[in-house]
Formats: structure tokens, sequence, C-alpha cells
């Protein structure tokens, strides 16, 4: 075969590869690039849903960004959306996806089936429905937690707004923790545990130099995925609307209110775009813990 037939079959394959992944680009395209693109460009307008600005917006260059950072309403969700993700996911998913898969672990029957379902049920149920049960659970007035605890009129959603919708994202997303870290602790040899449990040592540290090593990059990929799913979670809106006064007024619900209730689309852009860059932010983070740790693993 001549050099020059080789090229154009390497030409050629790789004009095969394109056609093939040609669909899937334009699709990221149309629904990702494009969006994103179109949010920057609104970011840097007083574009509005009603009034002058609707009609004939103007460019007010990074104006939004600065009222944004500025904005002691922002700050203040910014906040209260690091104690959302901390508390329901990184703590909450993470530990309760953990300790369900490590009590699970060797267990077999229909016990480990029904907990399962129970589990991967508040996981795949739509969050409206999710959110109803939780607004009939914690009701003042009739609400079955009340009623199991005789506490009659106490107002969880009102008194506690942000304990109660991170109880109720980590009741709801424990499920992926829980499927992600069962796969990972089939990576452990038992052999290994029971070693460890022959020298002596106690759960904790069979877990601290057993375990943790061997599924340090599952829990690296578990806090980055639940983490940024948390980050961008509105469901909690369906619960307290971001109330009262703002207490459980995370992001998401923060860029609806300021965007969609506010007609402020320009400035509710900008504060998206924000969001994106603290995504990033995680992403980055992320892989380079994980190259970190494949250097020290290699």
């Amino acid at each position: 075969m001549t050099r020059g037939t080789t090229t154009d079959a390497a030409g050629l394959g790789r004009a095969r590869a394109f056609a093939f992944a040609l669909p899937a680009l334009v699709l990221i395209a149309v629904f990702l690039v494009f969006p994103a693109i179109w949010t920057i460009y609104l970011g840097l307008t007083d574009y509005r849903l009603t009034g002058l600005a609707a009609a004939d917006p103007r460019l007010v260059g990074a104006g939004n960004y600065a009222a944004a950072l500025g904005d002691e309403r922002f700050r203040n969700s910014l906040w209260l959306t690091a104690q959302y993700v901390l508390g329901s996911a990184i703590v909450g998913q993470a530990g309760l996806g953990f300790a369900l898969a490590w009590i699970l672990r060797d267990r077999r029957g229909p016990v480990r089936r029904v907990i399962e379902a129970l589990v991967l049920l508040s996981w795949i149920l739509p969050g409206s429905v999710v959110a109803f049960l939780w607004i009939a659970l914690l009701d003042r007035d009739g609400g079955t937690l009340n009623a199991l605890l005789g506490t009659p009129g106490a107002a969880w959603l009102l008194d506690h707004p942000m304990p109660s919708i991170v109880v109720f994202n980590t009741w709801r997303g424990a499920a992926f923790s829980m499927m992600l870290y069962s796969a990972a602790l089939e990576n452990v040899p038992p052999s290994h545990l029971e070693t460890a449990r022959l020298a002596g040592a106690s759960v904790f540290q069979q877990l601290r130099d057993v375990v943790v090593p061997r599924i340090r990059g599952h829990i690296l990929t578990n806090v980055l995925l639940t983490s940024l799913w948390t980050f961008n979670d509105f469901t909690p809106f369906l619960i307290t609307a971001g109330g009262p006064e703002g207490r459980s007024e995370i992001l998401p619900v923060y860029v609806y209110n300021v965007a969609l209730r506010g007609g402020q689309l320009g400035f509710g852009a900008a504060v998206s775009f924000l969001i994106l860059a603290i995504n990033l932010l995680f992403a980055l983070a992320y892989l380079r813990l994980l190259r970190g740790r494949r250097e020290v693993t290699g």
C-alpha cells in the first residue's frame, strides 16, 4: 500500500467519524452552546420582561455582575446555597448513601430488596409529587410529623425552612449515593476486611485504612455530581418558595424570583452565568483532586 493510499484511507476514516459525531455535535450546539451564548449576551443587557427595556434593551456591560456581587440578597442566597449543598449533598446524601450501602453490603433476601426499593422510590418519583408529600408531612395543622411527635401546631416550614429542605433533599437524593457506593464496595476484597478485624481494627479503622483508599475515586465522583445537582436544584421552591423572608432562597430560586417574578431577565442571566462559573470551579477542583490521586497511585 502506497503512502498516498494510506493518507486517503486515514482521511476517509476521519470523515466517517465526523459524520457519525455530527448529529451529537448539532444537538450540543442547539441545546447547550447557543443557550449559553445567549445567556451571556442577556447578562450584558438591561433586558426586562416589560417596559421600555423589553422593547429596546441596552448594553450595560459588567453592570449586572457588579450589581449582583454588591447585592446583599445575592450574597445571602449564595450563603444559603452553600449550607444547602454542604448539609444535603456532601454530608447528608453522601453520608446516608454510604451508611445504607455499608449496612446492606452483606445482606441478601427480601429485607435488602425492600430497603433498596423504598430508597429508590424516593429518587424516581417526580419532584412535584415528592414536594406535595413533604408538605403533607410537615403541615402545621394536619401534618403527619406533628401527629407522630405529638406536637400539634409546630410550623416546620415556617420556623425551620432551611433544615426542612436539607432533610428533604437528603432523603430524596440518597439513592444515587447508595447505588454508587454499593458498586464501589464490591471492589473491596472481603479478605482485607477480615484481616483488619482479626488484627483488632475497629469499624472506623477498617473504613479509614481499608475501604476509603480503595473507593476514593468513587467518593470524589459522588461528591462532585451530588454537589452540582444540589447547587442547581429548583425543587425546594415547590416546598418553601424561598421563604419565609428569603430564609430558604437558594440561588436557583433567587434567579427565578428576580428574572421571572421581578422581570429582570438581564440581571437574572448575569446571575445564571455566575452560577455556571461556580459550577466550573467545582468541576476543576474535582479534576485536580482526581489527577493528584492518579499521580499518587501511579
